[in-house]
């Protein structure tokens, strides 16, 4: 993994700091993800797909990779995770469509 492994040990050493520094928010946040993240009505997969999509139509890239790497995880397919990401193309536009260079790249890396 070039670009993508190396951000997403980014964003976990980010996170460990802020698990350090601010703990009760830090914690906090991750009770809610957990919470959101517990399977219900919807699956965890589909959950993350959701979460793909509204990170392409935001533009975050750091949540695109993580949120890719989840969705793979919780077993999507790249076809599925393609899908996912041009919902958001149908609400955001061209501005959406080009996140799709970081969501491409994140499957690349990712997938292998």
């Amino acid at each position: 993994m070039n670009d993508v492994g190396k951000t997403l040990r980014e964003v976990g050493e980010t996170l460990r700091v802020l698990s350090r520094e601010v703990p009760e928010e830090a914690g906090k946040f991750r009770e809610f993800v957990n919470a959101v993240l517990r399977e219900g009505t919807l699956d965890l997969k589909t959950k993350e797909l959701i979460a793909v999509s509204i990170a392409v139509h935001a533009g975050c890239e750091r949540c695109i990779y993580i949120h890719v790497r989840k969705a793979l995880e919780a077993g999507a397919s790249r076809e599925e995770i393609l899908e996912a990401a041009y919902v958001a193309v149908l609400m955001g536009g061209g501005p959406a469509l080009m996140h799709f260079v970081p969501l491409l790249r994140a499957l690349e890396e990712l997938s292998t």
